[in-house]
């Protein structure tokens, strides 16, 4: 025989009904059936809100009062159609009303609500739904629980009396009918008489008492989940079903927020290894969750992710603590005493702090508690007074494999660390099946992520992108995560997921993911940004494995890399201005990365796509040492001189370079090697060496004068050095010689300048607006190293960016 235990969501509908209906008359024909159901769904709530109207002598319990019967009625009116059968169900559920009115009515009189008149309120709800299924349901045999679920009053509170119980179950469903229906949740003590209930959730210890009494085949818990989730899916997206979990798996994830199953249902049927199986109402044909004693092997280290919020953290510390027996266990029978209960407690092992987790409504009465129990001490200054830390959050991270395998705990911390998450308490059970710790309940949304993520609950490793700059870099970067997305997610198990992009007005966020077919037309229409705007929407919206990617050239916009690396948040930047800006700054900001644990990526600012500061980084971390650097950086440059020619003039050169999309705007800033310059400094400090602008000697092929006054006037005067250049090109041809704007480092000193290249030398032959440079080290001495290929163009540029993207995915 089974047992099925139907929720409030599952009789709350018509059409949850029905299924409950379909799903109870397909297993009776198999096996019998013993059906426990909840009252309708919200109607606990409504009972217990209309006596405190009807306690506060408020007219309006009489409305609420209405409401309830009119649900009833209808629920009945549409799902009973045999007609004698709804008038028999008309007249028992309107008797049960009458009863419930005159208990409302005699509180509303004497202004009084006892805990035994508030449970004997209650019980209605599970007595009126359990007559309403037993009556839809053909052949179902109606029990009343209250006769066979005993309690006794024990530790202020109603417990269940097993033994009794167990009894009574045996003797009512000894001659077993082939559909039983029991109303859950409710009772009745044992010596009184009186009604009582088995709290919240009580419906699922009806079933799984009686589901133990009579060593059912398995227990189905029916509810409007599919199983157990691998972490709460309002806030994880991409949370799923967990398969299969052991007993003690299912009651960690319980205890700690998980409210597929009220926690006490597990005990009974575990100890007589009885399955219980989550079901989904609305989704029959999901095979759920099955909870067993032994499972099957899993990769996974850990099951799944549990969360408190609201959690309230109080501390006892003293120097009386250190060495005093005792002290622990007056803590927790004072809070017992109260009624207060206690899920973490974290103890430093000097013995001179004890933290206790308790929800944050009972944090002000346990601190008086506590300040009462120590009174004494706490006057004598050998203890200070209780103090209680509010608007926290407590997770869980649950799974029997956890248990001997090393590193879990560390992994744990390490990943929070790296997201900037910090954790105020911890504790770890020997069991090693649960390690538990509190968080600010601000950053409980992007611990559970984080947690989910790197622990490989989630299907795929998420990186999180806020994009910078939507011209020619940005537009390219755009399309090519967008063209690899699904490739991506399919080959790497990666998604990457742009959740704000920002042009230089205008920004446009979503968390859950743009899309990226008509994000021009949202920018559009957005609000207005700025950069310290978009800086504080970023830290704002703190999500976890969150990367900004700057393809601007924005000084203000690298202004911002220092703080967003302050709150955890990854950078990429093609953008030069940061890694060459003052040394101080630049070296800040690659300690700032290096301690937060995130990255600071900006393999762009050099070669556009070429693999540089990657192999210099790589050269220098395997002991090798930089001693002299020689490149050519500008494919602007590159072109022109590549270019000229006695057809193609100098100024002719420079003006295709601008029209091809490889010159500024304003040429002016390729022509005067300032972005050579930078180039420069960032490839030397990468190399080791502490480098300014400044210092770089620069050797300029056009008079200062021309870079005076505005762009229109400099393409006015360019044509006057088409005559020296000429001049000059005609003896290089001879000399079979070529122009290169060449970036020097080597002994300390650097400089840039346009240099005469013979044909021996590797930069001869270097083509259109190709890069190269040449490392000569202590390993690459006789024979440097040389890396060449594009050095310009947004395709290359924007691949770059997206390959310092996936190196922080570690892919």
């Amino acid at each position: 025989m089974k047992v099925l235990k139907f929720g409030g969501t599952s009789v709350g509908s018509v059409d949850s009904i029905l299924s409950l209906k379909n799903i109870v008359e397909a297993e009776a024909k198999k096996q019998s059936v013993v059906v426990v159901v909840s009252a309708l769904g919200g109607i606990t709530d409504q009972l217990l809100s209309t006596s405190q109207l009807a306690l506060k002598h408020n007219d309006r319990w009489k409305d609420q009062f209405d409401a309830m019967v009119d649900r009833h009625h209808k629920m009945i009116d549409t799902i009973i159609t045999d007609t004698k059968k709804r008038e028999n169900l008309f007249n028992t559920v309107d008797q049960l009303f009458e009863q419930l009115k005159s208990i409302y009515y005699g509180v509303y009189l004497i202004h009084d609500l006892s805990p035994k008149t508030q449970n004997a309120i209650v019980s209605y709800g599970e007595r009126l739904s359990s007559n309403i299924v037993a009556s839809l349901i053909k052949g179902a045999k109606w029990f009343d629980s209250r006769n066979f679920i005993k309690t006794e009053w024990k530790n202020h509170k109603n417990m269940l009396d097993s033994e009794l119980t167990n009894k009574l179950v045996k003797d009512t469903f000894e001659d077993l009918p082939r559909i039983s229906l029991v109303p859950g949740f409710i009772s009745r003590d044992r010596d009184t008489d009186e009604i009582t209930n088995l709290g919240r959730g009580g419906s699922d210890y009806t079933a799984a008492i009686i589901a133990a009494a009579l060593d059912a085949e398995v227990l189905e818990i029916w509810t409007d989940v599919d199983g157990f989730m691998t972490a709460d899916p309002r806030i994880i997206k991409n949370a799923y079903t967990i398969p299969e979990l052991s007993y003690i798996e299912a009651m960690e994830l319980c205890n700690f927020g998980a409210k597929v199953v009220y926690p006490p249902t597990i005990y009974p049927v575990c100890v007589k290894n009885i399955p219980i199986r989550i079901k989904n109402t609305f989704n029959p044909d999901n095979p759920g969750t099955i909870i067993l004693d032994h499972i099957q092997e899993d990769d996974k280290l850990i099951k799944g992710i549990s969360s408190i919020n609201g959690v309230a953290l109080i501390t006892v510390t003293g120097l009386s603590m250190v060495g005093v027996i005792g002290v622990n266990r007056r803590i927790f029978t004072a809070l017992t005493k109260e009624g207060i209960s206690v899920f973490l407690v974290s103890q430093a092992s000097s013995e001179n702090s004890t933290s206790v987790g308790v929800k944050e409504e009972d944090a002000d009465a346990a601190v008086a508690v506590l300040d009462h129990e120590f009174a004494a001490e706490i006057e004598d200054g050998a203890m200070f007074p209780m103090h209680a830390e509010k608007g926290l959050a407590t997770v869980a991270i649950v799974g029997e494999k956890m248990k001997h395998t090393a590193g879990i705990a560390g992994k744990l911390f390490g990943t929070l660390g790296r997201s900037g998450i910090s954790v105020i308490a911890c504790a770890q059970g020997a069991s090693e099946t649960n390690i538990s710790f509190v968080v600010k309940s601000d950053v409980l949304r992007k611990s559970l992520n984080v947690l989910h993520d790197s622990f490989f609950l989630s299907d795929y490793k998420v990186l999180n992108l806020f994009i910078c700059g939507v011209g020619t870099v940005g537009g390219k970067l755009i399309e090519q995560i967008k063209k690899q997305y699904e490739e991506l997610k399919e080959r790497s198990r990666l998604k990457l997921n742009v959740v704000g992009i920002a042009s230089s007005h205008n920004a446009i966020y979503n968390r859950d993911g743009l899309n990226l077919d008509n994000f021009k037309a949202e920018l559009k229409k957005s609000e207005t940004s700025s950069p310290e705007k978009l800086r504080d929407h970023i830290i704002a919206m703190n999500i976890f494995n969150s990367v900004f990617v700057d393809c601007t050239a924005s000084k203000d916009v690298a202004a911002l890399y220092q703080s967003l690396l302050d709150h955890n948040v990854s950078v990429v930047a093609a953008n030069k201005i940061a890694a060459s800006s003052d040394y101080t700054s630049y070296i800040r900001l690659k300690n700032t990365a290096l301690s937060r644990g995130v990255k600071f990526r900006f393999e762009t600012n050099v070669g556009a796509g070429l693999p540089i500061i990657g192999t210099i980084n790589d050269l220098r971390n395997s002991g090798d040492k930089i001693l002299k650097i020689q490149a050519v950086l500008s494919g602007t440059l590159n072109y022109i001189f590549n270019k000229i020619s006695s057809d193609c003039p100098f100024s002719e050169t420079v003006r295709l370079a601008k029209e091809e999309g490889y010159a500024e705007p304003d040429p002016r800033v390729d022509l005067s090697g300032t972005d050579v310059v930078r180039k420069l400094v960032i490839l030397s400090r990468e190399a080791g060496y502490k480098v300014e602008q400044e210092d770089v000697e620069k050797n300029l092929f056009i008079p200062k004068e021309y870079f005076e006054g505005n762009v229109e006037n400099f393409w006015k005067r360019l044509p006057e050095l088409d005559a020296e250049f000429e001049v000059k090109r005609k003896k290089l041809e001879a000399e079979k010689k070529r122009w290169r704007f060449v970036a020097t480092f080597e002994g300390g000193k650097t400089s840039v300048g346009l240099q005469e290249i013979d044909m021996r030398h590797p930069f001869y032959d270097l083509e259109g607006s190709n890069n190269i440079v040449m490392l000569t080290t202590e390993r690459y001495k006789e024979f440097p190293m040389l890396i060449q290929g594009y050095g310009a163009g947004a395709s290359v540029t924007a691949a770059g960016v997206f390959a310092n993207i996936m190196s922080i995915a570690n892919i």
